[in-house]
C-alpha cells in the first residue's frame, strides 16, 4: 500500500515541472505574438525617401510663400493697348500688329498679300510693304489700293506672336 501511495504522490510531482514549462512556453508564445503586432517606437534611419519628403515639404512651403508674395504684388500688365482699334476695329490697320484675319475685310488682300505682310516685318513705314521679298505686281496693286488705310506702330509682343495664326477657325 505504502509503495502505491508513494508512487501516486510522485507522479504529480514529476508532472509539476512539465506543467510549469508548458505554461511558460504558452506565455512566451502569447508575448511574442503580441509583440509582433505592437507598434515599435524607434528612431528611423535617414533614407533617401525621407530626404525627398523633406525636400517636398520645403518646396511646398517655398511655393506657398511665392504665391502669397505674387498675389500681393500689383499687376503691372497693360490692360488696354492704346492702339487696339488699329488691330482691325477701325478703318486704319496697323501692319506691325494686326492679325492676318483683319485683311479679310479688304478685297484682294487675303490670303496672298496679307500672308506676306504678316510674315515679314516689322515695318518702319507703309512704303516698306512694297519691299517684301517675293511680292507680285498684283499684290503691290492691292496694297496700293488700301495704302491710305495702313499705318505702322511699334510692334507689341502681345500681338506680334499671333499675327499669322491667332487660333480662330471657322
Amino acid at each position: 500500500d505504502t509503495s502505491d501511495n508513494t508512487s501516486k504522490h510522485n507522479l504529480p510531482d514529476q508532472k509539476q515541472p512539465n506543467k510549469l514549462k508548458m505554461k511558460l512556453a504558452i506565455f512566451a508564445l502569447l508575448l511574442s505574438a503580441v509583440a509582433a503586432f505592437a507598434p515599435v517606437q524607434t528612431e528611423r534611419a535617414n533614407t533617401v525617401l525621407q530626404a525627398t519628403d523633406s525636400r517636398r515639404e520645403f518646396l511646398s512651403a517655398a511655393t506657398a510663400a511665392v504665391a502669397v508674395v505674387a498675389a500681393a504684388a500689383p499687376a503691372n500688365a497693360i490692360r488696354d493697348y492704346e492702339n487696339i482699334a488699329l488691330l482691325g476695329g477701325s478703318e486704319i490697320i496697323d501692319v506691325n500688329n494686326a492679325n492676318v484675319r483683319v485683311y479679310l475685310k479688304l478685297q484682294g488682300m487675303y490670303p496672298g498679300a496679307a500672308g506676306k505682310i504678316v510674315s515679314h516685318g516689322p515695318y518702319e513705314s507703309v512704303s516698306d510693304l512694297y519691299k517684301i521679298p517675293g511680292i507680285s505686281d498684283g499684290e503691290k496693286a492691292v496694297i496700293k489700293r488700301y495704302e491710305a488705310r495702313f499705318t505702322t506702330r511699334p510692334p507689341s509682343a502681345d500681338y506680334v506672336i499671333d499675327r499669322i495664326n491667332n487660333g480662330l477657325y471657322r
